[in-house]
Formats: structure tokens, sequence, C-alpha cells
């Protein structure tokens, strides 16, 4: 039950932002305000359900990339770069607006794994040790490749190009590590 909660409180959301009344989602789930509290005390707590679940599973699948041996290293920074969680179709900017105004907690909560990659970070610096990645400031990189990820949140562009968030991110990735210019760049 409480996944069909949390899966309606996504669909809510997308249809109408953060600002639904649980009544709302009682009857999008065609169950009783009653049934819904048994499952959750507040609309906070599926909120942050969701976080929760959206983060965990981030760093988990970024750690079996990371613990995999069977990836270079440049694969692990390609494939840790992509990670895209279960309810990454969350997120998107109208909802990281609707967070930093209602949900001020959530929001920070959210904003600061954004823009922390530990393990991205440690492995970039293992590939500029190696000699894979050019020598370069490592916080500015960071920065570099989170802001450009953090595009992808703008699901009104995607939506509009008909480009899809995996290839999106795929594109960013190929950009970020390969460049713009073809190999007839003379």
């Amino acid at each position: 039950m409480k996944a069909r909660i949390i899966q309606a409180f996504i669909e809510e959301t997308r249809n109408n932002g953060i600002k639904f009344r649980m009544d709302d989602l009682a009857k999008r789930l065609g169950i009783s305000k009653r049934t819904l509290y048994e499952n959750f005390s507040s609309k906070v707590e599926i909120l942050d359900s969701i976080i929760d679940l959206t983060l965990s599973e981030f760093d988990e699948q970024a750690r079996l990339i990371i613990d995999n041996p069977e990836f270079t290293l440049a694969e692990k920074i390609k494939k840790t770069i992509v990670v895209l969680p279960k309810y990454n179709d969350f997120y998107d900017l109208r909802i990281f607006e609707q967070l930093k105004r209602y949900y001020p907690e959530q929001w920070e909560r959210v904003n600061r794994e954004l823009n922390h990659w530990d393990d991205l970070k440690a492995l970039l610096e293992e590939g500029i040790q190696s000699g894979i990645i050019k020598d370069m400031n490592i916080d500015l990189l960071m920065k570099l490749i989170i802001g450009a990820t953090n595009i992808t949140f703008d699901k009104q562009f995607f939506l509009g190009h008909s480009i899809s968030v995996t290839e999106s991110f795929e594109t960013i990735v190929d950009v970020l590590l390969t460049g713009i210019l073809t190999e007839k760049n003379d």
C-alpha cells in the first residue's frame, strides 16, 4: 500500500504540484483518508519517504558501479554520472521551487545531495592521479558536472524537444568526457 501511495503522490504532484490536499490523494487512490493516514502520518512523511528512497537508491546504484571490478575507471565515472534513481521523474524545476517555498527542510536536504557527489569526486581525483583525466581544479570540474546534470530537471525543455532523460544524460556525459569537436577539427 505504501508504494501505491508514493506512486499516487508522485502522479498528483506531476499534475497539480506539491500543493494538493490529502483528500485529493485519497480520492486518486480510491481509499479513505483514514487508510491513507494509517500508512503515512502526513504529507511531509510521504515526501520524506520519496526523498529517502531516491537518495538511498542513488547511493546504492553508485556504490554497485564503483565496486564493480569489471568496469574501467572511465566506465565507472561515466556510469556514476548517469545514475537515475527510481523516483527521479518526481523531481523537476517546478517541484524544486515548491519545495524551497513550502518545504524548506526537505529542499535543503535534496539540494545538499544534488550538490555533493563525494563518490564521483573520488573517482575523478583517481582519474586525475592516474592520468586518464587532465589535471584540473577538481572543485570546478565537480561544479561543471553537477550543473550540467542538474539541467535534466528542466523536464519541459526535454519534453518540448523530444529528448528522454536517459538520452540527455548520455549526451551530457559524452560532451563532458569527449568534448564537442570531431576528430576533423584541424
